[in-house]
């Protein structure tokens, strides 16, 4: 386990640590956990918590009971029992996933876009029934009310699965060229799409017709804003029935309320990255926003844009889950192994790992190592103190290593 120092916000990456390899025999281990010190203090919270390769998106169920995570390579599901903290089945697919949602309370019902344009439907006993559909998909939601599957993709049409009748319903068609992703307010039930131009369209689905159009490409340039090229709509999320957030391909988020066509708050990421994934956090009676590019994950104030905590990694983040109601989340990357965080400021640990709480309480009073701990920032008589005013000629400052010996000139 790996305590992170982030704006004074302490982060516990539980994935820290080296892996043990399963034919490993007990006697090896223990004696390995003697001799390295690394892995005496790793944890492993779920048991065989990665992926052959890669791992692309992940989702927890509705019920907070399993942990379903997709990946390469050979394209498969691998599906978690936090009850048991290990895994409870793996399938295999015939193509690589590239979004998936959970339909039911439970694992039982799980829709599957793939990216050769196949959507496959999962019940308990495993595949149930595949269908293409025209362009290849990018995103999916699944409209409860009317059982209608929306999906968007390379094309302006807005596709309609309806699971009750068990075939195609008339698309909805934009004015836009591509869509790259869509969402559905779970109180008013409105849809919106995200387009290639940077606009968001919404649709009403019990009137079938189009509800407005809103231009988040020019709300995206400010002052303050890096852009290059012309953003396009990447990631949508809605907080509750008037608040929404758009992401964009440029790295900016912003936050609407959809009453108004101006955003209420701007933040950029600074990395000139697409904005993948937005979320909600409720802390201490007002909310955060984490928005996700493929570099950091951010966590910052919905009215004010002033940073809370940031989390990042060696390999590019694809996908996160944050667990209701506690501080732990998930993430999937560029990685064999997928990410674990727990940040106690953020809510208590769940309760199927309860004793995290514990843990963390007896390491607050521990000081975390810093990045310039080993470090000694020096000033210009230092530096003529001991011969190297020639430094004072170079641009930018320099950090020194400390040292116990004397620096000799």
């Amino acid at each position: 386990m790996l305590v992170i120092n982030s704006n004074d916000v302490k982060i516990y990456n539980l994935s820290h640590g080296k892996s043990l390899p399963e034919w490993l025999s007990d006697k090896k281990r223990r004696a390995l956990m003697k001799k390295d010190l690394d892995v005496r203090r790793r944890i492993e919270l779920i048991q065989d918590f990665d992926m052959p390769a890669v791992s692309d998106c992940i989702q927890m169920s509705p019920d907070g009971q399993y942990i379903l995570v997709t990946g390469v390579y050979k394209p498969r599901v691998r599906c978690f029992e936090v009850k048991n903290l290990s895994m409870k089945f793996e399938r295999c697919f015939d193509s690589e996933v590239t979004k998936f949602q959970i339909i039911s309370d439970d694992y039982s019902k799980v829709v599957f876009l793939q990216c050769d344009r196949y959507v496959e439907f999962h019940a308990q006993f495993g595949r149930y029934y595949r269908l293409r559909i025209p362009k290849f998909g990018r995103d999916l939601k699944y409209h409860y009310p009317s059982c209608d599957l929306f999906v968007v993709g390379s094309g302006p049409d807005i596709y309609r699965i309806n699971l009750e009748q068990g075939r195609f319903l008339a698309p909805f068609t934009t004015d836009a060229s591509e869509l790259n992703a869509l969402d559905i307010n779970p109180l008013h039930q409105l849809l919106v799409v995200g387009t290639k131009e940077g606009k968001v369209e919404a649709w009403d689905p019990r009137a079938k017709r189009r509800a407005g159009v809103l231009d988040c490409a020019l709300g995206a340039v400010t002052t303050e804003t890096r852009i290059t090229s012309l953003p396009a709509v990447t990631s949508l999320k809605f907080k509750d029935s008037t608040v929404m957030g758009v992401g964009t391909s440029t790295g900016q988020i912003l936050l609407y309320d959809i009453r108004s066509d101006k955003p209420f708050t701007v933040k950029d990421h600074q990395y000139g990255k697409e904005i993948k994934k937005l979320a909600f956090h409720p802390y201490q009676g007002h909310d955060l926003v984490a928005s996700m590019d493929s570099r950091v994950l951010r966590y910052w104030d919905k009215d004010t844009g002033k940073p809370f905590c940031s989390i990042e990694a060696k390999a590019d983040f694809n996908d996160f889950c944050l667990v209701p109601d506690t501080g732990m989340m998930f993430l999937a990357n560029e990685d064999k192994k997928m990410l674990t965080y727990y940040i106690p400021s953020l809510g208590p640990a769940p309760s199927w790992c309860s004793f995290l709480d514990n843990l963390t309480e007896e390491l607050e009073e521990t000081n975390v190592t810093s990045v310039y701990d080993d470090y000694k920032f020096v000033t210009a008589k230092d530096l003529d103190e001991l011969g190297l005013s020639h430094l004072n000629k170079k641009a930018c400052p320099y950090l020194y290593p400390s040292t116990s010996r004397p620096l000799n000139p």
